[in-house]
């Protein structure tokens, strides 16, 4: 048996393993990327399958949902006891800003970044507060978001633990750099996907630490 005490996990020895099959679903965190994709270009529309369900990872499905994204999610089932589900995604919802701040923050953390593309194409004021951590993460993901989308015309405020943007905007193709952060890169791919001329990424190299097909996925979702 193991040992009941505060932040404590211990397993007994000597068990025997047995092998079995397992399902695994898709990394929401991956997929959130393809979402607000679909999100911002208009007739467009994505379909993800298996996608996981755990509520402490999904916070920024719920986010894009209020900021009036047309998602939803179909098929939800329990796998090995996780829960996951299809999701479908189309463009052509009126976007909305949003405030995100408090609790919110720590299950949708490694969306903030993205979260910044989709808020330039929602109408009004989106404000990200209380997320100070960004700035220890791969790269110092505030300023390296901000810094990257400015080069593209955006104009956004900078603060200390988050971000203030005021939509829509429209952005521009420029050489950018993903600050050898994955989900910097990943972030200026789908925003370079709206912008008006090319973009270049520089270093993008670091996206396969999370999605070795990333690339590949996305221009083969864009050419259909």
């Amino acid at each position: 048996m193991g040992v009941n005490a505060p932040n404590t996990v211990s397993i007994l020895g000597g068990q025997r393993l047995l092998g079995r099959s397992l399902k695994i679903p898709g990394d929401f965190s991956a997929a959130a990327f393809f979402l607000v994709a679909a999100a911002i270009i208009p007739d467009s529309e994505i379909f993800i399958r298996g996608v996981g369900l755990n509520p402490t990872r999904i916070a920024f499905l719920d986010i894009l949902k209020k900021m009036g994204a047309r998602i939803s999610v179909e098929n939800q089932r329990q796998e090995n006891g996780e829960p996951m589900g299809d999701i479908i995604a189309k463009g052509g919802g009126e976007l909305k800003g949003i405030t995100v701040s408090g609790s919110l923050i720590p299950n949708l953390i490694d969306e903030i970044p993205i979260l910044a593309v989709v808020a330039l194409f929602a109408k009004g004021l989106t404000e990200v507060k209380d997320a100070g951590e960004l700035r220890v993460k791969e790269s110092d993901r505030i300023k390296a978001i901000v810094t990257e989308l400015r080069k593209m015309g955006a104009e956004i405020e900078e603060r200390e633990d988050g971000f203030l943007i005021s939509g829509p905007q429209r952005l521009k193709g420029a050489r950018v750099d993903s600050h050898l952060d994955h989900r910097i890169a990943m972030s200026l791919a789908v925003a370079g996907l709206t912008a008006k001329g090319e973009t270049a990424i520089e270093n993008p190299g670091c996206i396969a630490i999370s999605f070795p097909d990333f690339v590949s996925t996305l221009l083969r979702i864009i050419k259909q």
